[in-house]
């Protein structure tokens, strides 16, 4: 479902390193990569924006070895700027020069590693659908929010439109060729609301600058000319009166310091270029918000407590009660002409939000909660209208006035308004801290051409481009995600993932921007920055998760539809009963208060009933508990893709668990070798790498790292090329070496190579199964010389994460690609009693499907693009965020931390959410079943009890207040107690 918002251009397959791990080391969304392209840095520069894009189909990729096999392929031709493989979607996409190499090439390229290849013509040079994100101000219920999403499905082009009420924005998916972003706002604006882009989805970056100097239209003609003969920009907006540049740019070709640089250059150094005060944002929308209710609050409050006063207190002090008697024409007295001076204020100019939200509504044939307030506040402000006016011109009529009601109506409502911005602001706190996360300013390098620092200054992190050398000292957050190219250290990374210990960092290692630099000084090279950096990737899908409407939200907005036009009919039958009934004597006169008549004691009831009833309640049960639970999420390293996700893992009672990486560490080692026949162990396994070196699966890699042991003198070993290289997916690679024919792999490769295997070879691996290790034997022209053993441990806290789920009532199963022996193995060290072996891919989802149709929701947990198709296919995907980008991509949930007790948390954390939207939803309805026929007079009759309009009106604002400050109770959730003593990666960690 959030696919859409983690683009593909961030996948990327792991090479190789060399040292050993200090310790864990976890991937997440969009980490940044460098390209390593074909050309030289200096030819690369000379030939930026002349390349081209190539989209290609491959058909016969299954699995990482399938699409690392594809992209080394490609990435060794000439003219190659960047290749991106996609298993899930058998996809490559392709950058390259084509004064170098062409698609046809690409192409036979691709067929010679064995699979089959086609162009996409309609893919290539641009996206099909942008995302845009949309604040729209001025929304107040679910009618609201509905009206504007259907004015925007109803634009050409857009496929896709979600409003949220809780967050005041809209999500549109649509197509750029067809609408443009400024379309979307104008449908927005003619629903009757305020639009403010926040995002259009492009691949551009976007700067608005303040210019300070003489403003000339030629200086200004001057200074734009030179901006677009700039390359990278797009377009160029002027705004003379405040003195703004708006601009549009490609942040592969430039950034904000190059714009900058341009403008000040201009003229002679004239003008003067800064970033534009920032004004816009949900936050600043929120305190904005927030600020108008507040004083919309106290305006109605100076106004409405002297219209109490003299209608409810003054009456009761028997000098006040003398002068507010005082005629003052006919019988218009002193009190009326002040509640009705005060009142009218109220009701016109603090109360002109719901006039104007009225207008809007029903322009498009809806009825909102504002529509239900201006009737009400209406029929009781006019009807004392009526009854002042003929008191002032007539002797003998003595009128009765409603001012209060409709005063403290609309008070009440504003400070329930107030209190509710208030609270759900808190909701969204989670955004709020991670964005906090970005340092304010970075320490910038200049270097010489042999790479030495010559200069150093500190800048405004907006200010970072791509490519930039910064400069990190101890204590300091990264400021960008990049890539170490000097220095080493220790990084904490908690903040962003979770990850309990701070993560070793060196040479070549990647960094994540917002996280901490520990003990060393690091250089390291931006590679992402602004929108495209892990931590904006993870703002978006938390962002995104928020927007998304979780399935349980349709009850709510079922009944909301019909809600408003129902109240108002309730409404309009509870004052015509009443009136009916006292005016054909259905009740005794006693029951009417001496200060009015039937008439308006029936219009108390029907303006009671018609402020009371309150679907905002309803409506914000679900998106404002499950934005606090997605956030709270967030905070515990569980990201959750969205409220589908949060309410399908509180019905799991299936976990489907990968073996490598999931149930174990992923990082393979070589723990046994035995060599059946003689050779010097250097030599062996300088073929074995040689072979290996050009696969990607993790036991290649596994037994590359082990073979460096070897080479200890050399810090990058080159390995002896290999020759008619060929990777056997799922079994193992051959390769000619030094002249020697070289199979390596499992049993099954051996025997399909019609390779006799030794009745010791056998026993060996039939030992090594039994120790929940991975054999894989090696053949050299064809006669079998060796046996690796290879362990991949178990994660210390697997066993009790199976017992503890089993106490929840969930079946665990497991599901790999790897032998029956190492599986049983394994399977019954952690507890699992069903396993499934030797799987391909499509066998996992397949397993999936089964116990779906078995009756089981099922959870899949996995790290692997292999696994991709089974998180697809299962009811909750959950990724390791150690994992592939592919993985992520495709699971609901992303385990941050890597932690397989996390699955357990997730699972725990959607129960608390969706237990506390079953309690919003049951006080908002019962709210509403009981509320209405009390207003409605239902026990008046047996006890004289009936709610006044305004107080009516203040139970409302409550019920609002109170469903809000309900789902801000999940903010307290801990993580079961069972978990906080499990021992994690061999350190017990005690919270």
């Amino acid at each position: 479902m959030a696919a859409k918002f983690l683009s593909l251009a961030c996948m990327r397959s792991e090479s190789s390193r060399g040292g050993g791990d200090l310790s864990p080391r976890p991937h997440y969304p969009s980490m940044p990569k460098y390209p390593k392209g074909a050309l030289s840095s200096q030819e690369e520069k000379n030939m930026e924006g002349s390349e081209s894009t190539a989209l290609f189909s491959v058909v016969g990729m299954t699995c990482s070895s399938c699409a690392g096999s594809v992209e080394k392929a490609v990435k060794r031709l000439p003219g190659i700027k960047e290749a991106v493989v996609d298993v899930l979607k058998k996809r490559a996409h392709v950058m390259f020069y084509p004064s170098f190499v062409n698609t046809e090439t690409i192409q036979e390229t691709i067929e010679d590693v064995g699979f089959q290849a086609t162009l996409v013509e309609d893919e290539t040079n641009e996206k099909s659908a942008y995302v845009c994100r949309i604040q729209i101000k001025g929304m107040t219920c679910t009618t609201c929010s509905t009206t504007v999403e259907s004015a925007l499905q109803a634009v050409p082009g857009v496929q896709k439109a979600l409003v949220a009420l809780a967050t005041e924005e809209a999500e549109i998916l649509y197509d750029p060729k067809v609408v443009s972003y400024n379309q979307l706002i104008e449908a927005v604006e003619d629903s009757g609301f305020e639009a403010i882009l926040i995002s259009t989805g492009e691949d551009t970056s976007k700067i608005q600058l303040k210019i300070e100097g003489k403003w000339t239209s030629n200086s200004m003609r001057m200074i734009e000319s030179s901006l677009q003969a700039l390359p990278g920009v797009q377009e160029v907006d002027i705004d003379p009166e405040l003195y703004k540049f708006s601009i549009s740019y490609k942040p592969d070709l430039t950034g904000p310091r190059d714009l900058i640089k341009v403008i000040e250059s201009t003229e002679s150094g004239r003008f003067k270029a800064m970033f534009f005060p920032e004004g816009g944002g949900r936050e600043s929308h929120r305190k904005e918000k927030i600020k108008q209710y507040y004083r919309s609050f106290l305006w109605s409050t100076v106004f409405t407590i002297p219209v109490f006063l003299t209608s409810m207190v003054f009456m009761y002090i028997p000098g006040l009660k003398h002068v507010m008697d005082t005629k003052v024409v006919n019988m218009l007295t002193v009190g009326e002409l002040i509640r009705w001076t005060l009142a009218t204020p109220v009701q016109f100019v603090i109360g002109h939000r719901f006039y104007v939200g009225s207008y809007n509504a029903l322009r498009h044939g809806s009825a909102t909660m504002d529509v239900l307030i201006t009737l009400g506040t209406n029929a009781a402000y006019f009807y004392s209208v009526y009854n002042v006016s003929r008191a002032a011109t007539s002797p003998y009529f003595k009128s009765t006035d409603f001012f209060e009601t409709s005063s403290m109506l609309i008070s009440f409502i504003l400070l329930g308004k107030y209190l509710e911005v208030l609270a759900k602001g808190k909701t969204s706190e989670a955004i709020a801290k991670l964005m906090e996360l970005s340092p304010e300013a970075a320490i910038l390098l200049t270097l010489d051409k042999e790479g030495n620092v010559i200069g150093e200054e500190e800048i405004d992190i907006r200010l970072i481009q791509k490519n930039d050398v910064i400069k990190i000292i101890p204590g300091a957050k990264v400021a960008s995600d990049g890539y170490v190219i000097w220095g080493q250290s220790h990084v904490n990374e908690s903040m962003i993932t979770g990850e309990a210990w701070p993560v070793a960092k060196w040479k070549g290692d990647t960094v994540i921007g917002g996280t901490v630099n520990e003990n060393g000084v690091l250089h390291i090279k931006a590679t992402r920055i602004g929108s495209e950096s892990a931590l904006s990737q993870i703002v978006r899908l938390v962002e995104s998760a928020q927007m998304a409407k979780a399935p349980v939200q349709k009850f709510a907005d079922r009944i909301s539809k019909f809600f408003v036009p129902l109240v108002i009919i309730l409404s309009f039958s509870t004052w015509l009963a009443w009136f009916l009934a006292g005016k054909f004597h259905g009740f005794p006169k006693s029951w009417i208060p001496s200060s009015m008549d039937s008439f308006e004691l029936a219009l108390q009831f029907g303006i009671s009933v018609m402020v009371i009833a309150c679907p905002c309640a309803l409506v914000l049960a679900t998106p404002t508990a499950v934005m606090v639970g997605t956030g709270v999420g967030a905070s515990q390293g569980v990201l959750i893709k969205g409220g589908q996700a949060l309410e399908s893992a509180h019905k799991v009672n299936c976990i489907v668990f990968d073996k490598t990486g999931t149930l174990t560490t992923g990082k393979p080692v070589v723990v046994n070798t035995r060599l059946i026949k003689t050779m010097v162990l250097r030599e062996f396994y300088e073929l074995v790498a040689a072979a290996e070196v050009n696969s990607e699966h993790p036991l290649a890699k596994a037994v590359v790292e082990y073979a460096k042991k070897f080479r200890e003198d050399e810090e990058n070993p080159a390995w002896p090329e290999a020759q008619d290289f060929k990777s056997i997916t799922g079994h193992g690679v051959k390769a000619v070496v030094m002249n020697k024919e070289l199979i390596v792999g499992n049993k099954s490769l051996m025997l399909k190579e019609n390779i006799v295997i030794p009745v010791e070879a056998e026993e060996m691996l039939a030992e090594t199964e039994g120790l929940a290790q991975t054999g894989v034997l090696v053949a050299v022209d064809r006669d079998l010389v060796g046996v690796l053993a290879i362990s991949d441990p178990l994660k210390p806290s697997a066993a009790e994460v199976i017992s503890i789920l089993k106490s929840m009532k969930v079946r665990s199963i497991m599901v790999t690609g790897d032998n029956w022996g190492t599986a049983n193995s394994i399977a019954k060290e952690v507890g699992i009693d069903t396993v499934i072996a030797e799987s391909k891919p499509e066998h996992k989802a397949e397993k999936v499907k089964e116990l779906q149709a078995a009756g089981y929701v099922v959870a899949m947990v996995g790290d692997g693009i292999n696994d991709s198709p089974a998180l697809v296919a299962a009811d909750v995907g959950m990724a390791i965020g150690a994992g592939t980008d592919i993985a992520i991509e495709a699971a609901d949930i992303v385990l941050m931390k890597s932690y397989l007790e996390d699955v357990i948390t997730a699972i725990d954390l959607s129960r608390k959410t969706f237990s506390r939207i079953r309690l919003n939803y049951v006080w908002a309805l019962g709210y509403n079943l009981i509320s209405i026929p009390i207003a409605a007079g239902v026990l008046f009759p047996s006890t004289r009890l009936r709610l006044p309009p305004w107080i009516a009106g203040a139970a409302m604002a409550a019920s609002s207040v109170s469903v809000v400050c309900c789902s801000l109770l999940l903010k307290n959730y801990r993580r079961p107690k069972i978990l906080d003593n499990l021992e994690i990666g061999g350190i017990v960690v005690e919270l």
